[in-house]
């Protein structure tokens, strides 16, 4: 299928691993002019080199600042923007007891607040698209809470609620807005998730990842690639009546109908 994605212009945050540059991978594939932000610069610069995206720009969209800074990278790179894939690195994992105070203020700029800026910054640009698309990097605990990530699981559900809401508010501008919400996929995140929570269980992590298979009903981890893939159509020009939705691919985890 031609996803008619050919010169699209897309920006694609924390794209320098994981499921970041799985989206941004799958955009590139598709003949898309790519973008990619990130806060490591050498694996930034990697990234940008192996999955040829035409721009780059080190940035940590924790900081109030730099998500319109990514907008405006992208913007001045390629003449303006179709594609809008706003992920951020997860907050710290913690119970709600063991989470400080603090840590809710870190995980608030992180997760919450780099994706209203990324927003704001690129709405006024994607009004001007012909074919304009966003897609929020989110998590399955949007759905249902996931034991021991209590940042992740408050403000991804915040985001999600965002999304939702602006969603109506330019859907009549035909600009979409979508969230894809991953289960367990095997990235440098997981892993260390899963490390966590093996320390916090007195386990091995291949202990941990067992159970955690033993409750997919696919029997495995995801592959990031499959994860890129949605992204991409959901960006895609066959995509133009979905919004507003948050699609959960997670190897049929969740046990909900809803």
């Amino acid at each position: 299928m031609d996803l008619k994605l050919r010169s699209r212009r897309a920006l694609v945050t924390a794209a320098s691993r994981g499921l970041g540059r799985a989206c941004a991978e799958a955009l590139a594939r598709e003949g898309a002019q790519v973008v990619i932000v990130s806060r490591g610069l050498e694996a930034l610069a990697t990234t940008a080199d192996e999955i040829g995206a035409v721009g780059r720009k080190a940035l940590d969209l924790s900081h109030p600042s730099a998500p319109a800074a990514a907008v405006e990278a992208a913007v001045e790179t390629l003449g303006g923007l179709d594609i809008l894939v706003a992920n951020a690195g997860g907050p710290p994992p913690g119970t709600f007891a063991s989470t400080p105070a603090e840590a809710w203020d870190v995980g608030f700029q992180l997760t919450l607040q780099s994706t209203v800026r990324l927003l704001r910054a690129a709405l006024p640009h994607l009004r001007d698209s012909p074919q304009p698309r966003v897609v929020i990097v989110t998590s399955s605990s949007v759905r249902e809470p996931i034991p021991n990530l209590v940042l992740s699981n408050a403000f991804r559900s915040a985001v999600t609620a965002t999304a939702k809401t602006l969603s109506q508010e330019v859907a009549s501008l035909g600009i979409t807005i979508n969230c894809l919400a991953p289960g367990r996929f095997a990235t440098d995140r997981v892993h260390e998730l899963d490390d966590a929570n093996a320390k916090r269980e007195g386990k091995t992590r291949a202990e941990v990842e067992a159970t955690a298979v033993a409750a997919i009903p696919a029997g495995r981890y995801g592959d990031p690639a499959e994860y890129g893939a949605v992204c991409a159509f959901l960006c895609s020009k066959q995509a133009a009546y979905l919004t507003g939705q948050t699609i959960v691919l997670d190897g049929g985890a969740l046990r909900a109908t809803v």
